[in-house]
């Protein structure tokens, strides 16, 4: 584990109330955990700005089972990108409706493109990507 290193900031009284109140809200025990993590944040996604940076995250998607062929091209798209794909979990959230997250790690602009063409395809209701780190930068 590394050094801690203790360094002094100033802070406008208003901002200071917000930040306290964001520990508070947020359970954090002191502001020093608050700054880590706000900190290692931003790295984070700066890291999602540098298109060839290698990056890992979870795409998140929600459609009807029912819809015709639609299971069958989510997988078809899944395997075009095997190579990327570390796991993924089905999730029944009611009759109708399911949940797919999928765990990703590669080069972020396959990732977006992954993301894209399951967005775009007919029948998902919603995607979403959770972005991470593989913990190098951080």
């Amino acid at each position: 584990m590394e050094k801690v290193k203790r360094f002094g900031v100033s802070i406008e009284q208003n901002l200071l109330n917000k930040f306290d109140n964001y520990i508070k809200e947020n359970k954090y025990k002191n502001r020093s955990e608050a700054i880590r993590d706000l900190i290692r944040e931003n790295f984070v996604n700066n890291a999602w700005e540098d298109l060839n940076k290698l990056v890992a995250g979870a795409i998140v998607i929600v459609y009807d089972h029912h819809k015709r062929a639609l299971l069958d091209k989510i997988v078809d798209i899944q395997h075009s990108y095997q190579d990327f794909i570390i796991s993924s979990q089905h999730i029944h959230l009611d009759h109708h409706n399911c949940m797919e997250i999928i765990v990703v790690k590669g080069v972020m602009h396959k990732l977006l493109e992954l993301e894209s063409l399951l967005k775009a395809t007919k029948g998902i209701k919603h995607t979403t990507f959770a972005k991470s780190t593989l913990g190098e930068e951080i």
